[in-house]
């Protein structure tokens, strides 16, 4: 057995972070992300980032990073599993409330990134999206949490 016996100080960041507001569908959202937590980021050498969505009818995932049509087929799939033709009971807030908050449910809320040397350790074609499911959902606040050893 392994025993690390190196006792490391333990560093924090906590920010609630908006998002600008995005149209129904899957929107890459990493640069968005990183341009407003870059330097609190940049002081970790290892560590976790955990990303919370504060709403119920938006998802957050991590997916393709560089071919858009990734993104449509994505929101083309969801409308097709999840239509906005069932026979909802709650729809006082319009046809794709319901919907949103099924598609919510399914896809999360939360992310967990590992933190590599003041950068968030995805791989080569991994972003973070952000993943409208209302018509005019508004915008959207997501609180970040960074911890972790220091440099």
């Amino acid at each position: 057995m392994l025993i690390f016996s190196t006792i490391y100080s333990t560093h924090w960041f906590q920010t609630t972070i908006e998002l600008s507001q995005k149209s129904r569908g899957c929107h890459l959202v990493t640069k968005e992300v990183l341009s407003k937590i870059s330097p609190e980021l940049s002081k970790f050498k290892v560590g976790l980032a955990t990303f919370f969505l504060q709403h119920t009818s938006a998802g957050l995932s991590i997916n393709e990073n560089a071919d858009p049509t990734v993104r449509a087929d994505m929101s083309m799939t969801l409308d097709h599993i999840i239509p906005e033709t069932l026979p909802y009971k709650h729809d006082d807030e319009g046809p794709d409330d319901m919907p949103a908050h099924v598609k919510s449910t399914l896809v999360g809320v939360s992310l967990t990134v590992p933190i590599s040397n003041g950068d968030l350790a995805f791989g080569t074609w991994q972003g973070i999206w952000l993943n409208e499911f209302r018509n005019h959902g508004g915008k959207r606040r997501i609180v970040v949490t960074l911890f972790g050893q220091g440099k």
